[in-house]
């Protein structure tokens, strides 16, 4: 049973209530936020099979890849601020119910417009929560919650790959297999938010008018830290886009099989990499972390290239542990050279920034290169592409650290 602790009040001084909710509760969200990753990730394995059945090309597919992106944006743009109004577990709950209701629209699926509409679905409300459960997390514990935001989404993101892979690939109903499972999953979960003692949230200021108006804004004190932060995230985000666009068909294309699994790997790969690097350098100083995922990154890439060129998925695999290595460490070391140093007033909406940047970095070049597969230079050569691009983020990632120098160490020793 989840410890039946308060979730903190936003933006108030009740954060010792909140850390009395215990470990329980951190696990509870953080496992809400694996979750939602997971059924992000989930349709990648399965691009495969709807395109034969559907006889789509690979446009549409990172067309619905971008879909849900850009419905992310939107929530975390629209919905950043309603916790503070109405409260984390009204926010928590409506999403679990929205997640559900698109794992629903998955399963009776029997064409394009559904599947794009439940992504649709599936974006509004992992936007809608992400924030909310960013911030939730650090209410609880601020160090413990820091380390959670970074490790919870790749792992969601590799595991709901790989576990749709294993379901398309020994399952029956493969299109529906999955979805169910999630739904399960987050009836579990809702139950939990449901015994959690809600206590008085919000900002103290009542109601939801202002509640749905866009606003984007990073407190004084902590741009230059998000300046520091911002080309690392969308170099991290641009890579994560890859492996869950392009990647699967890049594997197929390079061994020759349809394996469902094998699709799903690069990802699982590029994940599970990405939160071990996390657990192993959460302590060290986040920017030395940032310069060493950077490092790493760059190397990934570079080795993507090289298996381009050879043609050999097992050093496609050995760049995809590398690149995840770096993954991780980017994305830990850009979190805790922000997200420790905000007052609790200001994470959600400082976490909704940092996410919509990094959706941004996912969405919006996977969608251009599923252009260039059909209308440039086909899959090898835009894979190619997107390597560079990458490449050129995470020098533009280290040239912005190496500006800043030290900044980000000392205030998060402070």
């Amino acid at each position: 049973m989840v410890s039946t602790g308060t979730l903190e009040r936003a933006g108030t001084a009740e954060a010792p209530i909140a850390r009395r909710a215990g470990m329980g509760t951190l696990v509870l969200l953080g496992s809400i936020v694996v979750s939602f990753l997971a059924a992000s990730s989930a349709p990648t394995p399965l691009y495969a099979v709807y395109a034969g059945r559907w006889g789509f090309s690979p446009i549409t597919t990172t067309v619905i890849f971008g879909v849900y992106a850009i419905a992310v944006l939107l929530a975390l743009l629209m919905l950043g601020r309603l916790s503070d109004r109405i409260g984390r577990r009204p926010v928590l709950l409506a999403g679990l119910a929205l997640q559900g209701a698109a794992m629903l629209l998955f399963i009776a699926a029997d064409g394009l417009g559904a599947l794009i509409a439940g992504r649709v679905l599936q974006g509004i409300a992992t936007g809608g929560a992400l924030g909310t459960l960013g911030a939730a997390m650090i209410d609880v514990h601020r160090t413990r919650g820091t380390l959670a935001n970074a490790v919870s989404p790749t792992l969601g993101t590799g595991f709901g790959a790989l576990a749709s892979g294993l379901v398309v690939q020994f399952l029956p109903a493969p299109t529906r297999a999955i979805y169910a499972l999630l739904v399960a999953v987050f009836v579990v979960q809702a139950a939990g938010v449901l015994l959690l003692t809600p206590g008085r949230t919000g900002t103290g200021v009542r109601g939801l008018r202002g509640a749905f108006v866009p606003q984007i804004g990073v407190p004084r004190h902590l741009r230059a830290h998000v300046l520091t932060a911002v080309p690392a995230l969308l170099a991290v985000w641009s890579l994560g886009g890859f492996y869950g666009s392009l990647a699967p068909a890049l594997v197929r294309h390079m061994s020759g099989s349809d394996s469902a699994i094998l699709g799903g790997l690069g990802l699982f790969v590029l994940a599970v990499s990405g939160a071990v690097a996390t657990l192993l350098l959460d302590r060290t100083p986040p920017r030395t972390v940032m310069m060493i995922g950077i490092g790493l990154l760059t190397a990934g890439a570079a080795g993507t290239l090289a298996a381009d060129g050879t043609g050999s998925v097992a050093v496609f695999l050995a760049a995809t542990l590398v690149a995840g290595t770096g993954f991780g460490s980017a994305f830990q070391g850009a979190l805790r050279t922000v997200v420790p140093l905000a007052a609790p007033h200001e994470r959600t909406g400082l976490l909704s920034v940092l996410y919509i940047v990094s959706y941004l970095g996912m969405g919006l070049p996977a969608v251009i290169a599923g252009v260039l597969v059909v209308h440039g230079g086909g899959l090898v050569w835009t894979a190619r592409g997107y390597s560079l691009f990458v490449i050129v983020l995470a020098g533009a990632a280290l040239a912005g650290l190496l500006r800043n120098g030290g900044r980000a160490d000392e205030d998060a020793r402070a």
